[in-house]
């Protein structure tokens, strides 16, 4: 098998003698790439982003920004990623290099103070720059100065500030880094990144790579994969390793062997067919979010506020599901869309309804062996849907309780209700007995006030740092009222 190597910069780079544990962000420090800075370690700050040249939905070809902090450079065989650092042109002899756009407009705006933050921004917002749906109307700093056409997190030049959620900077106040965002032309013809998005992304390498006593491991297909887990049932299996990334981190956890699964085809499929939706376990949130372009509205509501888009860059629904968070932000939405996942071994593959997988706290149904190989969510969708995330922070934050509603009301009466709830127990739950309360009955005022005292007597929540017990099961009736509250007018009319 070839060596593991990674294109860094168009520069062809061993990733041996690193551990298999080792994370891009150390990797490329190591080779002298300091831009890449360490933050958080755990995804949060964005210092350590970089672009990797993934399979595109518009394209052959998008430059995805990630966090290096939570990416194994053994993820990346036989891939390409560009630092801040190669995002600049080289200069003449004796010359300094010609900055990028988004360097350039970051430079004359005043978006970098201490500098610390500055490359993880750069990143970003290139690959925001370079995305190829974005629609940059103008290449004028004096329109772009002038936002009275955009919103406050759109710019005139199509500049979608939620590229940038996963950036924290603690010097510039945000402004100039928005001036910045908002500034930005569109690429040239002549751009060498621009043109690189008309050529495939690399397609995986089926990756053996052992060092130190560790193995990380890559397989081509899906029964690879699965017979692997059979011979190897021990092993971690890592998708975007947003979650895995953290344990390595923070609390040094490692593992003698690694199995990635994020690129396997089967599980990389998304297909809408006349009665359901299937969505593969390893096709990443943005790709969910962009190829499904709003037809389910309440993963659309959902998407915004999960994580950051750094994360949903890399992280997967089969992760989201795998880790068994009672916390995880998808799990109440797929509740409420009444979703089952398809378990795959080596043997073949089960059906298991999402409302029968979770057993305990991160405990489920899936045994060593399987694998979450895809989502299934039944058609027609119920058409009053809504997600209610409670968190201290509005983006980039994890929940104190999420509430994920999905309503049939016809003639003013609920035939139907499916409430998932996250952040009350030690498992995301159906709210059963308010959904009861609830069908059959008028949609009004005395309804919903009812069904929301029962709502707050669902699951069991406790205190902690985030939130007490108290206000949890306040939060949950509040959710139910501020649905009726949003939703009586639409229905009504």
């Amino acid at each position: 098998m070839v060596a593991a190597r990674i294109t860094v910069n168009g520069k062809e780079t061993p990733i041996a003698p690193d551990a298999p544990h080792t994370f891009v962000l150390d990797f490329l420090r190591e080779r002298g790439l300091t831009g890449t800075k360490e933050g958080c370690a755990e995804g949060e700050c964005g210092a350590c982003s970089v672009l990797v040249a993934r399979p595109g939905v518009n394209k052959p070809t998008d430059w995805v920004a990630v966090n290096a902090c939570l990416v194994p450079a053994a993820a990346l065989d036989g891939q390409e990623i560009i630092t801040s650092e190669g995002l600049a042109t080289a200069g003449e002899p004796g010359l300094p290099p010609t900055l990028h756009p988004v360097q350039e407009e970051m430079a004359v705006r005043g978006g970098s103070q201490c500098g610390y933050c500055t490359p993880g921004f750069i990143c970003s917002m290139a690959s925001e720059y370079y995305r190829p749906d974005r629609c940059a109307h103008t290449d004028s700093a004096s329109d772009a100065d002038s936002a009275e056409n955009a919103d406050a997190e759109h710019g005139p030049n199509g500049f979608d500030l939620h590229s940038l959620s996963g950036n924290l900077c603690r010097c510039t106040g945000y402004r100039p880094i928005r001036d910045a965002a908002f500034a930005v032309g569109a690429p040239t013809e002549d751009d060498p990144l621009a043109q690189r998005r008309e050529q495939a992304a690399p397609e995986p390498a089926a990756t053996a790579y052992t060092q130190d006593g560790s193995t990380f491991l890559r397989p081509r297909t899906l029964a690879e994969a699965t017979q692997l887990l059979r011979e190897r049932p021990e092993a971690v299996v890592v998708a975007g390793s947003t979650d895995w990334g953290v344990e390595v981190n923070i609390r040094s956890r490692r593992a003698e062997c690694v199995i990635a699964i994020d690129r396997l085809p089967e599980l990389r499929e998304l297909r809408v067919e006349s009665d359901h939706i299937e969505i593969g376990a390893a096709v990443t949130l943005t790709e969910i979010e962009r190829r499904l372009d709003g037809s389910v509205p309440l993963l659309a509501e959902l998407f915004p506020q999960f994580a950051s888009r750094l994360i949903r860059n890399s992280g997967t629904l089969g992760g989201n599901l795998g880790t068994g968070s009672p916390i995880g932000d998808s799990p109440p939405v797929l509740l409420a869309l009444e979703a089952s996942l398809l378990l795959a071994d080596a043997d073949g593959e089960r059906e298991v309804p999402l409302a029968e997988y979770f057993t305990g706290y991160r405990q489920s149904v899936r045994r060593p062996d399987e694998l979450i190989r895809a989502v299934r969510i039944p058609l027609p969708l119920s058409p009053v849907a809504a997600f209610h995330k409670i968190a201290k922070r509005r983006f980039d934050d994890i929940s104190s309780v999420a509430v994920a509603f999905a309503l049939e009301i016809e003639d003013g009466i609920v035939r139907k209700a499916r409430i998932g709830l996250g952040g009350v127990a030690a498992t995301p739950i159906r709210a059963l007995a308010t959904e009861a309360a609830l069908e059959g009955k008028p949609w009004d005022a005395e309804t919903v006030e009812a069904a929301a005292q029962v709502l707050r007597a669902q699951g069991t929540p406790m205190s902690d740092h985030r939130a007490s017990s108290e206000y949890r099961a306040a939060m949950l009736g509040k959710s139910l009222l501020k649905l009726h509250a949003e939703t009586t007018e639409a229905v009504s009319s």
